[in-house]
């Protein structure tokens, strides 16, 4: 289910972006100037990729045709979020839920409003 809320505005690189709210509150900035962002994990899907924004968890939704076995589902979203947000999986890493849907992501040497408008034109077209 994906959700659609009042976006919110912000000037990045001198630009005037919409962001989506409900979006941003499953994205949160560290001290260290990582991001940490909330996944629900969908393993065994037909197709993958980041595919919504459950609302009612306030998780993002991404698909992966790996099986939750031997930590392949946890490789796959780490390889499917690179790919779909263009950034390298070196830089990305499950801190927790590693035997569960719902996980942490980790990513590293990005800025959390990049982020977020990169992931609300995935998720709404």
């Amino acid at each position: 289910m994906t959700c659609r809320i009042a976006p919110i505005c912000r000037l990045i690189n001198g630009q005037v972006v919409w962001l989506n709210v409900a979006l941003a509150s499953c994205i949160q900035s560290t001290l260290d100037g990582a991001v940490l962002i909330d996944v629900e994990v969908l393993p065994g899907s037909k197709r993958q990729g980041i595919i919504g924004f459950n609302q009612w968890r306030g998780k993002l939704t991404v698909a992966v045709r790996a099986e939750a076995r031997n930590g392949m589902a946890n490789q796959a979203v780490v390889h499917v979020m690179a790919t779909s947000l263009s950034l390298s999986t070196s830089k990305m890493h499950v801190v927790s839920g590693a035997k569960s849907r719902i996980k942490k992501v980790r990513i590293e040497g990005v800025h959390s409003d990049h982020l977020i408008e990169k992931i609300t034109t995935l998720v709404e077209g």
